[in-house]
């Protein structure tokens, strides 16, 4: 298994630091209002990428946290005239709802920032004692940038450079600092905002050192991933390093995974725009399925253009999977249940080629697309090769590797159960009595009716199948 680390700029094979076991970490949302669909995708891609590692056997430590104690959030909770942890509370369960939508497992620990204030004052203590930080005389505290001397590593930027670019950004109170290039661990609190005493001042956190800390605390010092959006490399995972390898005098991170940006329609994302969605808006209209079918149609580093077309096109391929497992269960139900003849034996080991092809993929830095094309191979294999003549038990083995497939991907090929009322199961019930009885008319009368109330029957060589428009 060979995945692109940003830190070397290159693709490495995957060596954990345990054998059999991986700790990993993704930087989580900001919970000031309701996720939109560029928070989804990292979400998405690195929800995989722990799936297929544990397909493959691995024991995955996966921590993704809620940052609960930000600017927006506080700025939230004033416009609203309630405490900021109300906020960050009602967001966070609304986020999780959106996440089981997307079919996105909880991780091993979701820690919340708020709940880790001690953690966050005792590296601090350190830095200041390893001189890597000091206070300022306002009591913020800052992180000296050129004492690490492996700054930018991650980035690939050089420090001079970075010095020229913000000798024109210092605001006010920053002019305590001793570099412009030193940024902040903690800082004071300012008039109706939530803090905490320490040392320095009463105060709260810098975004950074939060990862830092929880990051220890439920993986250990060192880690086999961290992952996030790209445009988290620098300042924050950059910052995250310095601080972290200062602190526990080892190396943070062995492989930092990034993936690329999402587009609307060939532009950035923003509300001012007016082409900002978040993931509600975009479940409304479609399954949550197809949303992440979406975002696993292109390889997570390369940039993903969304839109109204695109997503058609997604629904279309979902679709066909889904209906490529319902055809299996159909036949199933009336297939004769023997062992499989010498012909399907043969056949199943065919199909097993793709599951092989589909690792080959995922092994090469988690290449879903070509993993989606994969599963679609296989959708025309089943389709070609799976009709009432066949066994139940090769049925069954075709089903379960399409499963095993897209779980994987977390793809629900089963559709949520539907409960007809007993008007539309005694209509579709009299539409096939009418076409029994060669009362066409009648028949198509009866469809009509059917599709007016949200139904869509389709007649199939299997039979009659319906599903809701």
């Amino acid at each position: 298994m060979k995945i692109y680390n940003t830190l070397s700029k290159s693709k490495q094979e995957f060596v954990p630091l345990e054998p059999g076991k991986v700790k990993m970490y993704v930087c989580g949302p900001t919970v000031y209002n309701l996720i939109h669909i560029g928070n989804a995708r990292p979400m998405i891609v690195f929800d995989t990428v722990r799936r297929y590692m544990e397909h493959k056997g691995y024991e995955v430590n996966y921590v993704s946290n809620f940052t609960d104690v930000d600017d927006k959030i506080i700025k939230k909770a004033i416009e609203e005239g309630v405490d900021s942890s109300v906020i960050s509370e009602r967001y966070i369960e609304e986020c999780k709802k959106d996440m089981a939508a997307m079919n996105i497992k909880p991780a091993t620990t979701h820690p919340q920032a708020t709940n880790e204030i001690c953690g966050m004052l005792d590296m601090i203590g350190n830095l200041i004692e390893k001189g890597f930080a000091y206070p300022a005389a306002d009591g913020t505290v800052y992180f000296r940038t050129r004492k690490f001397k492996e700054y930018g590593k991650l980035s690939h930027k050089n420090l001079d450079d970075l010095q020229g670019g913000n000798r024109s950004l210092l605001v006010s109170g920053e002019d305590q600092k001793e570099d412009p290039l030193d940024f902040v661990l903690w800082k004071p609190k300012k008039d109706g905002e939530p803090y905490w005493e320490s040392p320095w001042c009463n105060g709260r956190p810098g975004w950074h050192i939060e990862c830092s800390v929880m990051s220890k605390k439920y993986l250990g010092d060192e880690i086999d991933i961290h992952a996030g959006g790209e445009d988290l490399i620098f300042p924050h995972h950059e910052n995250e390093i310095a601080q972290s390898e200062a602190a526990n005098e080892r190396e943070f991170a062995k492989y930092w995974m990034h993936n690329a940006f999402l587009n609307i329609d060939g532009s950035k994302m923003s509300k001012s725009a007016g082409n900002f969605f978040t993931v509600r808006d975009i479940i409304a209209k479609y399954d949550p399925m197809v949303l992440r079918f979406f975002m696993l149609s292109a390889h997570y580093r390369s940039p993903l253009n969304f839109s109204s077309e695109l997503m058609d096109a997604a629904k279309s391929g979902y679709e066909r999977i889904v209906t490529a497992a319902e055809n299996l269960k159909f036949l199933m139900e009336t297939a004769a249940d023997t062992a499989m003849t010498g012909a399907e034996e043969e056949l199943k080991k065919t199909a097993d080629q793709f599951v092989a092809r589909f690792d080959e993929a995922m092994d090469d830095d988690f290449n879903s697309a070509d993993a989606l094309s994969v599963i679609f191979e296989l959708v025309k294999f089943i389709n070609t090769n799976a009709d009432s003549a066949k066994t139940k038990t090769f049925l069954h083995a075709m089903y379960t590797e399409l499963q095993e497939l897209c779980d994987i991907c977390g793809l629900i090929i089963e559709r949520k159960a539907d409960i007809l009322d007993d008007e539309i199961e005694q209509l579709i019930a009299d539409r096939q009595a009418a076409r029994k009885a060669k009362d066409f008319a009648k028949a198509d009368e009866i469809r009509d009716t059917l599709l007016a109330k949200g139904i869509v029957l389709e007649d199939t060589r299997e039979g009659v199948k319906w599903k809701r428009a």
